[in-house]
């Protein structure tokens, strides 16, 4: 398992974080047969208590890590569930553009034998600037600037209107 590193960007230590606390929570998802929303809640939010235990986090900032790896993993098993489209599409992008790792972490946390036993929620996911997000690509829902992640990071405002909502990108163009 990684090791989170001393803070060198407070920026890029949220988003080394995330993907930490998705390293945590998917080498559990293997061990279980279960692998229903609520275990992968669960999940989430053992490694979310892990991070603030070994001081890695606050428990402000591993709540709200917490709830952005949540809201990421249902809006990809979501958009998997209803389009039949694959994680690459998800994403808006190659998936060659990011890591192995979390591709795999990512990908298995939101695989379509997981997806139709997570809560899918009704409406698509709003993403505001100064939260952290997963890797994929994200849209401004004032402009259609696109924005792309690689890796997990903060979402700045929209750097062509200045707008803070965005939406996930739904298909690889």
């Amino acid at each position: 398992m990684s090791e989170l590193k001393p803070p060198h960007d407070p920026v890029e230590a949220m988003g080394e974080a995330y993907e930490l606390m998705l390293e945590r929570a998917g080498e559990r998802l293997h061990q279980l047969e279960d692998k229903t929303g609520p275990q992968m809640r669960k999940l989430i939010e053992e490694a979310r208590d892990k991070a603030v235990e070994l001081g890695e986090l606050s428990r402000e900032e591993a709540d709200k890590l917490a709830d952005y790896l949540w809201r990421d993993l249902q809006d990809a098993a979501r958009y998997l569930s209803e389009t039949g489209e694959d994680f690459r599409t998800w994403l808006g992008f190659e998936t060659s553009l990011i890591g192995d790792r979390l591709k795999e972490l990512f990908s298995t946390a939101a695989d379509k034998t997981t997806v139709e036993l997570i809560e899918l929620e009704e409406a698509a996911s709003i993403y505001h600037t100064g939260e952290i997000t997963g890797p994929g690509t994200l849209v401004c829902t004032k402009c259609g600037e696109k924005l792309h992640f690689k890796k997990p990071g903060h979402i700045p405002p929209c750097p062509k209107c200045h707008a803070t909502e965005f939406v996930r990108e739904q298909s690889a163009e």
